[in-house]
This record gives C-alpha cells, sequence and structure tokens, in this order.
C-alpha cells in the first residue's frame, strides 16, 4: 500500500479549512458589528450635542423675553431701561387696518431700470410665481416694492382665512405636507423638482417654520406666499414657533431682512409681523388627520383655537394685555406716531437701574419656564393705580393736557382669563413636544409648551374623531419619526439642519387612504460624494468643535466645580468627578464619560485629568484682547446670542448701529439679566476697544465677530465656511492624526 493522501485526510484538510473560513466570516461578521455599532453611537451622542445646544438656547431665548417682559412690568415708566426694550412690547397696539396698509404702501418706491430681478404685476399668475422660484434659484433677489406688494396682497388674504383649515383629499390624489424649512431654499427647491410646484392638482401644506437659521428664509416666504396667492385653494399654511418677530431676533431672520432690503427692511420686518399673526394655526385633512406644528397638551380644545382672535398673539411668548375701550381707536405704535417715550426723549438716560419695588431673590423669574412665569407677578390695585397716573402724568406733560382721574383698575383688567387660556393654547400648539412616557408636563428642555404622552394623544384623537397628528418641530436624523402607536408623525423638511449630513429631509404624500408616504432626501451633493465614514466624522467634528466652544465659555464656572472635588488643590480630578463637575456647570445631559475620549486625550499616569492643562487642550482661542476685563470677556463668549438679542431690540431704527450709550446700558440689561456685577469701567474698556473710528457709536455685526471664538482644531473653519468644504478636503482630514 502506498503512502498517498487518504480520503480520510482529504476529508479533514477539506473540514479544516472550512471551518477557517467559518471562522474568518465570524470574526469578519463581528467586526462589521462592532463597527456599525459604534459608527450608530456616535451619530447619537453627535446629535445629542447638536439638539442639547439648540434646546438650550431656545431657552435661553424665552428666559430673557420673559425677563424683558418682567421689567416691562415692573420698571417705572421713566426708566430708561424700559425705553430701552419698550418698543418690542408695542405689537398689540391698536391701529386701523387702513392705517397700516398707509404705511406699507409701495406706490411711492421706484424700480431702477438696471433692476434685473422678477418683475411683478397683481393679480399674480402663476408664471410669476414660477419665475419667482426661478429667479431666487439663480441668487436674484426681489425688488423691495415688489416684496412690499407681495406681503401687502397676502396679509389681505389671510385676514379672510379662519384659523383652522379644512382641506379634502377628494379634490386631488394626494395632499403634500412639508414641515421645517428654516431658509435652507435648496430644501424647498428640491422637493418641488421631486414632487412638484404647487398646482390645482397639486395641493401643499407647508407645516411652519419658514424662517431662521438658513439664509434664505425671506426668498422662501416670498415663494409660499406667491404660491398662496395663486392657489388658495390648493396651498396651506400653518404658523410654527419661529413665525415671531421676538424669535427673529436671535435666529438670524430680522438681520437677514435688513442685511438684503436696507432701505425699507423696517418696513418689511413690520408687515410680516401682521403677516405671521395672520397665519392659521392648523390643518384638518378629510376630518382626520391634524396637521399642526408643534402638538397638543392635555387641554388642547380646538373649539377654542378655532374661534380665539390669532392675530392678537404678534408673539406667542407672551400673553397679550387687555385693551382699554377709550383706546380702540388710537394709533399708539412707534412706526406710524411716534411714542411719547421713545420719540420724544423727555426723560434723560440714567446709568443706573430703576425699580418700583425691590426684586428680591432673581431666581424666582430668571430660571422659570414659560407656562408659570406668567403667574409671577400679582400687581395689586394701588401699584397698578400708581404706575398708570405716573404714565398719564408723563403724558400729559409731554402733550400740555390737563390730566384726567384714572378710573378704578382691577387686575382683570391688565390681564384677561379668557386671553390667558387662549395664549396658552396657542403656545402648546406651537411649542409641545411628545413624550414616550404618559402624562403631559412643562417642557423644561425648551422653556415653553409642554411634552405629552401616548395617553394624551388617545383621548385628544377620541374626543375630536381624528386619527392622526401630523408635527414638525423637531429634527429628525431620517427626517421623520413615528410614536405614539404611529398616530404621531414628526416630519422634518430642512436636511443637514446642524451640519453637512447630520439628518435627510422628508415629506408627506396623503391620499384618500390617508395612509403616509413618506418621501426622503439630502438637499447637498457634497453628502453624495462622503462614504458612511467622512459623513459621520465630518458631523462630529462640527458638533465637537461647538461643544468645545461651549466648554471654554464656562472656564470660570468649571474650573469652580473641579475645584470642589479637588480639596487639596492638586490641579487634578478623576474621570468620574470630571464628568460630574461638567454637567453640573452645562446642564445638557450629555454622556460626558463616553465623550472624554473625544474631549480629553492627555491624563496623567494615574489616569487623572489636569483640568487646568485641559483648556489648553480644547484649543480654543479668542480674541486679541489684554486691555479687556476677562470676566467681562467670558460673559461675552458665553451669552453671545442673548447680547446679540439684546443689541437688536436697542437698535430700535434697525440701523446696525448703537449709541455708546446705549451700549453701555445693553451691558447694565444684561448685567440684571445674569445676576452679576458688571463695572462702568470695564464696560468703557470694552467700549474704547471696539469704537476704533471714534465715532460714538459701535457696529454690532462688528462687535460680534470681533469677539467670536476660533476652533483651532477645525481647518475648515479659518477663512471660510463649514459648508464650503469638498470630499477632497474631508479625505485629507480623516487622516490627519491632529483632528
Amino acid at each position: 500500500m502506498g503512502c498517498g493522501v487518504t480520503k480520510s485526510d482529504q476529508f479533514h484538510k477539506h473540514s479544516g479549512k472550512a471551518v477557517t473560513t467559518i471562522r474568518a466570516a465570524v470574526l469578519i461578521q463581528r467586526w462589521y458589528r462592532q463597527y456599525v455599532a459604534r459608527t450608530e453611537m456616535r451619530r447619537r451622542y453627535t446629535w445629542h450635542i447638536f439638539q442639547s445646544i439648540e434646546y438650550s438656547g431656545e431657552q435661553a431665548q424665552i428666559k430673557l423675553y420673559n425677563f424683558l417682559g418682567y421689567l416691562m412690568d415692573n420698571f417705572t415708566p421713566s426708566s430708561n431701561e424700559r425705553n430701552l426694550i419698550s418698543h418690542i412690547f408695542r405689537e398689540n397696539d391698536i391701529c386701523r387696518d387702513a392705517e397700516w396698509e398707509r404705511y406699507f404702501c409701495y406706490k411711492k418706491i421706484e424700480v431702477p431700470e438696471i433692476y434685473s430681478g422678477p418683475h411683478l404685476t397683481f393679480p399674480l399668475t402663476v408664471e410669476q410665481a414660477v419665475g419667482l422660484v426661478e429667479a431666487f434659484r439663480n441668487k436674484k433677489q426681489l425688488h423691495s416694492r415688489y416684496a412690499l406688494q407681495l406681503l401687502l396682497e397676502t396679509w389681505k388674504l389671510l385676514r379672510m382665512l379662519p384659523n383652522i383649515n379644512r382641506i379634502s383629499t377628494c379634490h386631488s390624489k394626494e395632499i403634500t405636507i412639508c414641515g421645517d424649512l428654516h431658509g435652507q431654499l435648496e430644501d424647498l427647491l428640491l422637493i418641488f423638482y421631486k414632487n412638484g410646484m404647487p398646482s390645482l392638482e397639486k395641493p401643499y401644506v407647508f407645516n411652519g417654520d419658514f424662517v431662521d437659521r438658513g439664509k434664505d428664509s425671506i426668498e422662501i416666504l416670498l415663494i409660499l406666499f406667491a404660491f398662496l396667492l395663486v392657489y388658495p385653494s390648493d396651498v396651506y399654511l400653518n404658523r410654527g414657533n419661529h413665525e415671531d418677530h421676538i424669535v427673529n431676533l436671535r435666529y438670524g431672520f430680522t438681520k437677514e431682512v435688513l442685511t438684503k432690503y436696507k432701505m425699507h427692511g423696517k418696513r418689511i420686518l413690520k408687515l410680516l409681523q401682521k403677516i405671521f399673526s395672520w397665519l392659521p394655526l392648523a390643518t384638518v385633512i378629510d376630518q382626520k388627520v391634524l396637521v399642526l406644528h408643534g402638538g397638543i397638551s392635555d387641554s388642547t380644545d380646538l373649539n377654542l383655537l378655532a374661534r380665539l382672535d390669532r392675530h392678537n398673539y404678534i408673539s406667542a411668548l407672551r400673553p397679550p394685555k387687555k385693551r382699554n375701550q377709550s383706546s380702540a381707536s388710537t394709533s399708539m405704535d412707534s412706526d406710524l406716531d411716534e411714542d411719547v417715550w421713545g420719540a420724544n426723549r423727555i426723560f434723560q438716560r440714567r446709568a443706573s437701574l430703576t425699580f418700583p419695588k425691590p426684586l428680591g431673590a432673581r431666581d424666582c423669574f430668571h430660571n422659570r419656564s414659560l407656562q408659570d412665569f406668567s403667574d409671577r407677578i400679582k400687581v395689586n390695585v394701588e401699584t397698578e393705580l400708581e404706575i398708570r397716573r405716573r404714565r398719564r402724568s408723563a403724558f400729559n406733560a409731554v402733550m400740555k393736557e390737563p390730566e384726567t382721574e384714572t378710573p378704578t383698575l382691577s387686575f382683570d383688567s391688565v390681564y384677561s382669563d379668557n386671553a390667558k387660556e387662549e395664549w396658552k393654547q396657542i403656545l402648546d400648539l406651537l411649542w409641545s413636544d411628545p413624550m414616550a412616557q404618559e402624562g403631559c408636563v412643562p417642557n423644561e428642555v425648551r422653556g415653553g409648551g409642554c411634552y405629552w404622552g401616548p395617553d394624551i394623544t388617545e383621548d385628544f384623537l377620541n374626543k375630536h374623531n381624528l386619527q392622526l397628528i401630523i408635527r414638525s418641530h423637531e429634527c429628525k436624523q431620517d427626517g421623520y419619526e413615528f410614536c405614539h402607536n404611529r398616530k404621531v408623525l414628526t416630519l422634518f423638511s430642512a436636511s443637514n439642519y446642524y451640519d453637512v449630513g447630520s439628518n435627510r429631509g422628508a415629506y408627506v404624500k396623503l391620499g384618500p387612504d390617508l395612509v403616509p408616504y413618506v418621501v426622503q432626501y439630502q438637499a447637498s451633493s457634497m453628502i453624495r460624494e462622503l462614504t458612511v465614514r467622512q459623513s459621520v466624522g465630518r458631523t462630529e467634528r462640527s458638533a465637537l468643535k461647538v461643544l468645545r466652544e461651549q466648554l471654554f465659555a464656562h472656564k470660570s464656572d468649571l474650573i469652580c466645580a473641579f475645584k470642589k472635588f479637588d480639596s487639596e488643590n492638586t490641579g487634578v480630578v478623576s474621570l468620574n468627578d470630571w464628568a460630574s463637575a461638567v454637567e453640573s456647570v452645562m446642564h445638557l445631559d450629555l454622556p460626558w464619560r463616553m465623550l472624554r475620549c473625544q474631549l480629553v486625550t492627555r491624563k496623567t499616569s494615574e489616569g487623572m485629568i489636569d483640568y487646568y492643562d485641559w483648556f489648553n487642550e480644547l484649543a480654543i482661542i479668542g480674541p486679541n484682547s489684554d486691555n479687556i476685563d476677562q470676566s467681562l470677556l467670558e460673559t461675552l463668549y458665553r451669552h453671545r446670542s442673548t447680547l446679540e438679542t439684546i443689541f437688536r431690540i436697542v437698535d430700535t431704527d434697525n440701523s446696525g448701529f448703537i449709541t455708546m450709550e446705549d451700549f453701555r446700558q445693553t451691558w447694565k440689561l444684561l448685567s440684571v439679566y445674569l445676576k452679576m456685577e458688571i463695572t462702568d469701567e470695564a464696560i468703557s474698556d470694552l467700549a474704547v476697544t471696539i469704537d476704533s473710528n471714534q465715532d460714538g457709536s459701535i457696529d454690532i455685526d462688528e462687535f460680534m465677530e470681533a469677539f467670536r471664538l476660533t476652533d483651532k482644531k477645525s481647518r475648515l473653519e479659518r477663512g471660510r465656511s463649514m459648508f464650503m468644504g469638498t470630499a477632497t478636503d474631508l479625505t485629507k482630514l480623516e487622516g490627519d492624526p491632529n483632528i
């Protein structure tokens, strides 16, 4: 018998190869699963960072407005600080529509021959609406004459519409519903490309938040209003929480309009205030599907929402005050009859804050959410009478009229219970979010509206004989998300909202069967050039950049928090203590231990974190400002958006400039809001540093840019936007060990 290979040997040889192959396959599968899990984990914490900071900003905006409202209610009428902010609370002053139409008149505005943008004639035609889309696609701007005329016609039409539109699918095969667009024209153009423009056969519902954050908000509004005028029975617009002039001050729309329409921007903004207040609140499809922007609460009543005067709520952030009968025929708006306190400047500005009574501990109002803030002040009758008497006395002194006796007032004459209930209904509708738990609780994360659970949804749908709620208001990674047993659908149409690749956009098509058909998309062509790894890495870097800036801006508070764990003043803390200290200051509810690998790369040999060295590691640098008080600088970094919002409020003529005195008073106002001492000397040093040409005024945009933090780790941020990076740039960054 020879020494050849037996069948048994061959079997064992093949079996060994099979086992090796299976093992290799298992290892590859295990590696792939771990890779997918890690990628998903990175996506989730990146998302959490973006969303936490976004909601923190919204909460800060609402707290600021509450604080300013507190000052309006409690400062003496003659106080300088009250004069600075009073104009933003005049939105509910009575003025006849005919007066407003004269103020918004466009006929004397000439269109120069060199103007190459679209020309409009009214009534508007579908060809003109389509032409407007093409003009904006080609980066052209609509002349202010045509913009005012289009907005004026829109305002007239909206005043004829009900609070809740009711439409049917029987007139067309499908209705298309779009969520938040937030000034991202590229998304709207892509929706029209994929789905077709609005028409008799293609009705649309746009569910609010058309403006803010993106750079093309006014273009989106003009397009939507144009199609609304052409197809008033086939285009429906719901109001969102960003259709609010107070919110616009912080999130960019006010600045955008004033930049694009320098000559007539103020009138355009005032007309948009009117338009926003007349936007319908909700849309009901086939009596079964409710489309609204934010959500509901355990007290939401569609019958009440259907009959309230929605235009009274110019801003949903503050309940309107009850008007006196005697003022019904008087125009008090600052743009028509100059307000006695602001225009005549009869009261000299004072450096100190004036209170009618001690404020007490400011914690009682600074940290409250919007729901309970309207209950914060129960002004007694005598105090209210005194305030009214002073106001009347000052007015008579200017007008040289005899002082008349003020009638006895009750608290109910200032705040109407009905108006307060209506306001809460609108607030919940515009600001609320769904939650997985049952019940209904205040939305402390955003600072306004509520969180409502599946039981509230079930009760609401049964009460109103509905089967589905379609809402927007929240960015979702896939552009949409079902919850509450698929009875609530969140729809978000602004893709790449936080950064390129951060999320898809989506719209919904609803046919007679009322089964939602979701269409997803990604507007940026750049994202299609990237691998999944590159896309996730890019978004992660952007989120970490924002987070590092936030951490750097809280340096003093963080060091104090670290020292509480470092009783022996060694300069180091453990990982657990580092995570606890950071969360105690930032309040972002982030997984800090998980993020430690991204934020802390150097540790001591004992595994401790040197927290002084860590701030250098964050690689954030500020402007060259050795002669400016460091605590003032840190305040500026940390509350940059709040400070800019106050600047925009103080800039009453929307010129983009404020006087040195207004600059100082703004910082005084901020110091009260932040409960901190800012010395006159520190403010003066800052003002002198900024006023380089010594003309006595401050350019708001230049000031804000001068104190922007720079991230040394983010190469793409140097000289250009993160949104302008190419796939090649990102591929290079992927392999850079320093990133």
